[in-house]
């Protein structure tokens, strides 16, 4: 029996891949940030990134494309992808939410619900939980929220100053924006030409309470690939996990 709200999942994606990835160096002297890759697959972010998608149903995505373009384009075109790939560069910088846009216009069906993801993201959750999510909240746009671990360790302490436990890189309080979200067919069309749609799109869609959060399930892997530290680190927990 199919799901109610699989018709509504998306097929379609966008790639936001064009970041200088300037923490990322040497790795990023000759590559966009995507194009790094992980230690030990031989495969770049946005290669698993794009396997990924095709697992949760995705056939059709589009890279926005900026800093060192033809690296990315050439490895687009010589690897054997499972998924359609458009590339779209901007000529000149549109901001994150002319960017989305930009992209957004490429998308080979314009009336439906869409994905999209930063280039940086290594993760693996349901995308098809997220989207049921995003239907059933009747959202215009949703945001995978991750509680990333803090990078030091934590003191705990009880009502009189005594510490009582130490605790190595807990998980933060707060929930933050995992970079991975659910777009209705409405929401290109609420993007601005040029700037930011954080600052401008999603405060009023919140306001609209149009605006949803699903927080990516406990144990499920999410990392943002912003320093080398993070490369290896990533390494590590894929070794870990036996992938």
């Amino acid at each position: 029996m199919t799901h109610p709200n699989a018709a509504s999942r998306p097929t379609q994606a966008v790639i936001l891949a064009g970041g200088q990835g300037s923490r990322l160096r040497p790795y990023t002297d000759d590559r966009p940030k995507p194009m790094v890759e992980i230690p030990g697959t031989g495969t770049p972010i946005i290669g698993h990134q794009l396997t990924w998608l095709a697992e949760e149903g995705v056939t059709d995505v589009v890279v926005s494309c900026g800093h060192l373009a033809e690296v990315l384009q050439k490895w687009l075109d010589s690897a054997d992808l499972p998924v359609s790939v458009t590339t779209v560069v901007e000529t000149e910088p549109l901001g994150r939410g002319g960017g989305l846009k930009y992209a957004a216009a490429r998308l080979p069906h314009p009336d439906r619900p869409w994905y999209a993801t930063n280039g940086d993201i290594w993760t693996r959750f349901s995308l098809r939980d997220m989207a049921d999510f995003h239907t059933e909240r009747d959202a215009v746009a949703t945001l995978a929220l991750a509680r990333p671990r803090i990078p030091w360790g934590a003191v705990q302490t009880d009502g009189f100053g005594h510490i009582t436990d130490f605790i190595e890189a807990p998980p933060s309080t707060f929930e933050i924006n995992a970079g991975v979200y659910v777009f209705s067919p409405e929401f290109a069309g609420m993007l601005p030409e040029r700037g930011d749609h954080e600052r401008t799109t999603f405060p009023r869609l919140a306001r609209e309470r149009k605006l949803a959060g699903f927080p990516i399930p406990q144990g499920a892997y999410w990392r943002a690939i912003d320093t080398a530290k993070d490369l290896s680190e990533a390494a590590k927990e894929l070794a870990a996990l036996g992938r």
